[in-house]
């Protein structure tokens, strides 16, 4: 929804974007033609990719899932930060879009490393659980239609093995959640999502203010 910091004063994103991020030019090159398509605004900012990037190596993930793709900016800087012989599944319904994502994962020399299902992401993580992958997932990174946000977590905490970390995006949605004069499907199901993670017990959570807001909950 955001590509910088919700809340955040310009001058000081500046800065902590020059003061700390590292982006490689292969993602660098892809936020800048991401920039100029329809519906931009769904990209996550650098700092955001960047933290992903360190989230998977301090998990020392080897399989991560990624809900939602998009052109492939976060999914290639987690892949990029994986160990030999890691494996990134992505799921989308775009082929237009993640299209540029496979482009942009070959001249990234990762290619190989990830798995692209296009369909609904619901199916998709139905079926790796039918296929017996439950509990054999160490990250998910959930950042797709936000009505669905709740399906998506189940099957994560599913899918994930324990101490393994669900990573969802947009869950300060503009600070629309805080509105209650705010009543379209998608801020209900933000505002419903956060309060439920409040009181899940078979997680360690935080909420943190990156970006749109990015949760962070440990599987027990």
């Amino acid at each position: 929804m955001t590509k910088t910091t919700t809340g955040l004063d310009p001058e000081i994103y500046r800065y902590l974007l020059e003061s700390s991020l590292r982006e490689p030019p292969v993602l660098a090159k892809l936020r800048a033609e991401t920039a100029k398509m329809p519906r931009a605004q769904m990209q996550v900012a650098p700092d955001q990719g960047q933290f992903l990037a360190l989230l998977t190596r301090l998990t020392g993930a080897k399989r991560i899932v990624e809900v939602g793709t998009f052109t492939g900016y976060s999914s290639t800087a987690m892949a990029l930060a994986l160990p030999k012989g890691g494996k990134l599944t992505c799921c989308d319904v775009s082929k237009e879009f993640t299209d540029v994502a496979r482009r942009y994962w070959a001249e990234a020399g990762i290619a190989e490393r990830i798995e692209l299902r296009l369909g609904p992401a619901l199916e998709t993580l139905d079926a790796l659980i039918a296929g017996g992958e439950a509990g054999r997932f160490d990250m998910v990174f959930i950042d797709a239609d936000k009505s669905n946000y709740a399906g998506y977590y189940e099957r994560a905490l599913i899918l994930l093995r324990p101490g393994g970390l669900v990573a969802v995006d947009n869950v300060l949605w503009s600070g629309r959640p805080l509105d209650p004069g705010q009543t379209d499907e998608d801020t209900q199901a933000i505002r419903a999502f956060n309060a439920a993670l409040k009181d899940d017990t078979r997680i360690h959570l935080s909420m943190l203010s990156i970006a749109d807001g990015v949760t962070l909950a440990v599987k027990l």
